[in-house]
């Protein structure tokens, strides 16, 4: 007994002594410039139905999408959740990664396993060489074993895959999240282009009213004598390619309105959209928040997965150096042995033994080597995925932050085109009534006034989707202090 607890203040120092081999994780740096380079958009100014949304950069949190200030909208995203496929599916993942974790957990502490067995043996008095004085009539055989096996964490393996199964579960959790801000992007962009359908359809549903009265107007002219048949060919034609272009608008619509059932969880036929023009009541036009370059690496989850996947590459490289250590395990076998039920638990059945195991691996034909050289380049490969992830968040922040300012110049001149338009189909109009111009003039300008109209609802639509695509790109209010902590997943 005195050798068991020997054995067990020396299993005690080993734990309390034990290193770690391989490098120390520190965070690779990534080109930072100061500020971005695009300035954004000077001021949304109110036009046409537009509204400054009130919130201050600052409300860019959680449900960002309510900066649109859209009911509507805001139904929509409240169902994401909730019920998307894709988010769960990602959630799923993150619990498989947490469970992974206790996998890894279970080897810092020894494995007991019992296997008790029961048997008789009679050996045969006639089998050859046999002692005829062993002779009996048999022999019971009443086992109850405890084995206990255990690896000594000398060189850190056992810990530095817990840890490496941690940072996995945080990086998917950030993957979770991506995921998330993703679905809500999406959700917001298709629904903004289902509000551009229902503008264009109540647009070209106008000009093939309009294009149906200048028709009705050409045939009556024809009728009297004081237009040529082409006028009436003409006007037929704009009229026909007018409804063309409208049935072309309803099947983008049933797209969009498609897409947007299935984000939130639904078969495309339980759900019917309202037509709701998006010239009517516009959405607000959010701020753009001021966020440095520097500090969008703290406010994107797939950066903050990224570099979560770079530490956990950091440890299979340990891990891997591990290997070219010795492996000190602890074996110890306890239970009873009796010949007879009668004796089987009793104390004299009594069994133990206790005792360590060292190996060393002496060839391996370079497995352990190649094994290092994997683990070192599958870490430069996280580092440059990191790098690069970072790259293209500043591009997709410089991008839509450039969008949003041209777009609000386009959106002014293309304002004024549209109604430089519309007067001068006007214009041509009268002088078609009059007599002094032919009726080509007209379709040109009919032609010139719907296009520039059309002009306008898509600009409208382009800027929506560029304030989404920043607040995304921004990382949605997200900030990396929301992933689970390592004390916690442990």
């Amino acid at each position: 007994m005195k050798s068991a607890v020997a054995w067990l203040a020396a299993f005690a120092f080993l734990m309390s002594t034990g290193c770690m081999v391989g490098p120390k994780y520190a965070r690779p740096t990534v080109p930072v410039t100061p500020a971005f380079k695009e300035p954004g958009p000077s001021t949304f100014k109110e036009m046409d139905g537009w509204k400054t949304a009130q919130p201050s950069d600052s409300a860019i949190r959680g449900k960002w999408w309510e900066l649109f200030q859209d009911p509507q909208l805001n139904a929509l995203e409240d169902q994401v959740d909730g019920a998307n496929q894709t988010l769960k599916q990602a959630e799923a993942n993150f619990r498989t990664a947490r469970a992974a974790i206790r996998v890894n957990r279970a080897a810092q502490a020894p494995a007991i396993h019992v296997g008790p067995s029961a048997g008789a043996v009679r050996d045969s008095a006639n089998q050859p060489y046999f002692n005829q004085s062993s002779a009996n009539s048999g022999v019971g055989n009443f086992t109850l074993p405890f084995d206990l096996n255990y690896e000594v964490d000398l060189w850190g393996r056992v810990r530095r895959s817990v840890t490496y199964a941690v940072e996995q579960a945080q990086a998917s959790a950030a993957d979770e999240e991506t995921a998330r801000l993703s679905l809500h992007a999406e959700l917001a962009v298709d629904y903004f282009d289902l509000r551009s359908a229902d503008a264009q359809e109540k647009l070209l549903g106008e000009a093939v009213k309009a294009y149906q009265d200048a028709l009705q107007l050409t045939e009556d002219r024809y009728n009297g004598g004081a237009s040529p048949e082409s006028d009436v060919t003409q006007a037929r034609t704009q009229l026909l390619a007018a409804q063309a272009a409208l049935t072309d608008v309803a099947v983008q619509r049933a797209g969009f309105e498609h897409a947007v059932a299935v984000l939130i969880g639904k078969p495309p036929a339980e759900v019917s959209l309202t037509a709701l023009p998006l010239t009517i009541h516009p959405p607000a036009l959010p701020p753009v928040p001021g966020v440095l370059p520097s500090q969008l690496l703290e406010r994107r989850p797939d950066i903050a997965a990224g570099e979560r996947r770079m530490a956990a590459a950091n440890e299979q490289i340990g891990i891997a150096q591990a290997a070219y250590y010795p492996t000190l395990s602890l074996s110890a076998v306890a239970g009873f042995v009796g010949t007879s039920p009668l004796n089987w638990l009793t104390w004299p059945s009594r069994l133990w033994a206790v005792g360590p195991t060292l190996t060393q691996t002496l060839f391996d034909h370079g497995l352990r080597q190649a094994n290092s050289d994997i683990a070192r380049s599958q870490y430069d490969a996280t580092v440059a995925a990191y790098r690069q992830s970072a790259l293209t968040a500043f591009q997709e922040v410089e991008d839509n932050l450039a969008a949003l300012r041209e777009l609000e110049t386009e959106a002014q001149q293309q304002h004024q085109a549209t109604e430089s338009a519309g007067q001068s189909l006007d214009l041509f109009k009268t002088r078609y009534e009059g007599g002094v111009d032919t009726y080509l003039q007209v379709i040109t300008w009919q032609t010139a006034a719907l296009q520039n109209a059309r002009n306008d609802i898509d600009i409208m639509r382009r800027r929506l989707e560029a304030n989404v695509l920043l607040i995304k790109a921004l990382g949605g209010g997200w900030n990396v202090s929301t992933l689970p902590q390592l004390s916690a997943l442990r």
